[in-house]
């Protein structure tokens, strides 16, 4: 690829990217007060980090009953309320006991 592509790749990307973020203020002058939109808009931040950690969680091992034993634990555990510190610690430990139970086996 030559640098005069790869220039009008990056400000197309970078153009895009500015308009995406934008786009929102410019058109959206006042406050939402719809409570569908509302609500609506406030899980988007959740669902996007699910959509994001969720595939990361099986791609981390090669043993699939390790990611899902690590997934129900940490999900259990967040569901309870503690914090992701202990959270992560639990997950990475349920990794390692399936995985050595694995070898054991």
């Amino acid at each position: 690829m030559s640098l005069e592509v790869f220039f009008k790749y990056l400000f197309v990307m970078a153009f895009v990217t500015y308009l995406l973020r934008a786009l929102p203020f410019i058109l959206l002058k006042r406050q939402i007060e719809n409570v569908f939109w509302k609500s609506f808009l406030a899980y988007i931040p959740y669902t996007v980090l699910a959509a994001m950690t969720i595939p990361g969680i099986f791609k981390a091992t090669e043993f699939l009953p390790a990611s899902v034993a690590a997934l129900c634990l940490a999900t259990l555990f967040s569901l309870k309320g503690h914090g992701l510190v202990l959270v992560a610690l639990v997950a990475c430990l349920a990794v390692m006991a399936v995985n050595g139970l694995h070898l054991w086996i």
